[in-house]
């Protein structure tokens, strides 16, 4: 009897296909954690810029309220504007001495622009429109949902 050998090269079609439908099914089932991630990271990032920037509304008036910022009346002691809290303001009874409160304006990662929503203190608490005496509160201009089903200008 004759051995017939045959040395196998190669796979076959079959175990190609099964690979190939093995890699497209994880594939399948990472593509939705990884937009889920990243969707959380510009969530957090959110968080961390509104709470930075009404940290330093807060500073600008706690300084105001202790008399060593000068303030218009119809202030209520808040920033006039939110460029305020980058370019600085000089403090009473210090000779050229600025206080910043912000670096910069940091930018919203739900719309990829340094551009918020702002409302006065004389504002109602849900306007859309700022009234421009002053800057008491920041929120985002996005029209997008959260992961938990509120909307992004609502924070």
């Amino acid at each position: 009897m004759m051995k017939i050998t045959r040395s196998r090269r190669g796979y076959s079609l079959v175990e190609l296909a099964m690979v190939c439908a093995f890699i497209l099914i994880l594939t399948g089932m990472i593509v939705p954690i990884a937009r889920f991630t990243i969707t959380r990271q510009k969530e957090a990032e959110l968080r961390a810029s509104l709470r930075s920037m009404r940290t330093a509304v807060d500073d600008y008036k706690r300084l105001a309220d202790q008399g060593l910022i000068q303030v218009k009346l119809d202030s209520e002691g808040y920033p006039p504007k939110i460029e305020d809290l980058v370019e600085g303001v000089e403090l009473v009874g210090q000779i050229k001495k600025k206080r910043k409160f912000l670096r910069k304006i940091p930018i919203d990662p739900m719309t990829g622009k340094a551009e918020w929503g702002l409302r006065s203190y004389q504002d109602e608490p849900d306007s859309t429109s700022w009234g421009r005496q002053n800057v008491y509160d920041v929120y985002s201009l996005s029209r997008g949902r959260a992961l938990d089903g509120t909307y992004y200008k609502d924070w």
